[in-house]
């Protein structure tokens, strides 16, 4: 990225040659002797907000980095832009592009619960999913409960909206573990899923038990997290993820990504039963035959009593932005143009 910038002959030029050039997101900081650029990825993947108080401004992907600095959001840099920061202003340099498509996995999962995106908060998209499953779903069960943390939020609006007590089998120790999303070795993975998950058996015994999670991403981890549930007594073990099965591995952030787009849960599912690539937006499909086999699949491998995705009409409502300024590529495949603005795919 520094030698694309250092090829321009000014830093804004440098900086949009970087943007022109990256198919992913790349939202960049670069601080000089008298100013820091803050450039947003082209399509805007992901956030940069501006905060301000007396006499200074900053800039983050997070506005819960604000508040308790005494910070207050600005405003949004908008896809592409770029702006120059000194303590006394902050000038747009190269405008915004008119073409958003922000990842919508922020609000789904790996999002903080404090922060707000394009002004919609984390906490309060994923209360709204949890809605939606609940209003879509008749499943009898005695608990409702989230996989910590990224799930909680799910679950505590899907236990509002049905009038089941919410409770807490599991408890998260977090202080020496990261995101288990991010080591990009599976057994490593594994390993940090499990010993930050503490049960709390009292709360699992003789319990049919509705689990809300953000995602089934691989399974890996969830399959083991279920297995422990059966081990403490659980009667029944329902899942309810808050967005659909992943078809298409992300290609322009790095949270998803494994060896082979076959590591995805439902991709796994679909060679398993036996089927093709050319079938793939079926499967996307969820009132179609082919995407109630491949759910089924996955709930046989997991071992779950049932399970039912969100469906992705019901995670945009939820997140509240019109469904062509999000990406949503690993559910249904569409993305932006490379040639043009608008969305879809073979739009030229």
């Amino acid at each position: 990225v520094a030698t694309i910038i250092n090829r321009e002959g000014n830093f804004v030029d440098g900086l949009r040659q970087v943007q022109a050039s990256i198919e992913g997101s790349c939202s960049i900081l670069l601080m000089t002797d008298r100013c820091i650029y803050a450039a947003r990825d082209r399509l805007g993947r992901t956030p940069l907000v501006l905060g301000e108080k007396e006499d200074s401004h900053c800039v983050a992907l997070e506005t819960c980095a604000l508040p308790n600095l005494g910070y207050e959001v600005l405003r949004y840099l908008g896809p592409g832009e770029i702006v120059r920061i000194t303590a006394d202003e902050v000038e747009t340099v190269s405008p915004p592009g008119d073409r958003m498509q922000i990842c919508s996995f922020l609000w789904v999962y790996y999002g903080y619960p404090a922060s707000d995106y394009e002004g919609i908060n984390t906490e309060v998209v994923r209360n709204r999913c949890g809605v939606a499953l609940a209003k879509a779903d008749d499943c009898e069960v005695d608990l409702v409960a989230g996989i910590p943390d990224s799930g909680t939020g799910h679950a505590i609006g899907y236990a509002n909206a049905a009038g089941i007590p919410y409770g807490r089998p599991f408890v998260k120790y977090t202080p020496t573990w990261p995101r288990s999303f991010m080591p990009q070795d599976q057994r490593v993975r594994d390993l940090v899923a499990r010993m930050k998950l503490i049960p709390i058996r009292e709360m699992i015994r003789d319990r049919r038990i509705l689990f809300c999670e953000d995602s089934i991403v691989r399974g890996t981890q969830l399959k083991d997290t279920v297995e422990r549930l059966y081990q403490c007594g659980a009667k029944e073990v329902h899942m309810r993820p808050a967005c659909p099965p992943l078809i298409y591995g992300c290609k322009f952030l790095n949270f998803s990504r494994s060896k082979s787009v076959y590591d995805l849960a439902g991709r796994r599912a679909i060679r398993e039963i036996g089927d093709t690539e050319e079938h793939l937006s079926e499967y996307a499909d969820p009132s179609s035959e082919r995407h109630a086999a491949m759910v089924a699949r996955v709930r046989q491998r997991l071992g779950l009593t049932s399970l039912k995705y969100q469906k992705l009409d019901d995670l945009v409502s939820a997140v509240g932005l019109p469904k062509e300024q999000l990406c949503t590529y690993c559910w249904d495949g569409a993305e932006a143009c490379k040639n043009c603005s608008r969305a879809g795919g073979g739009c030229c």
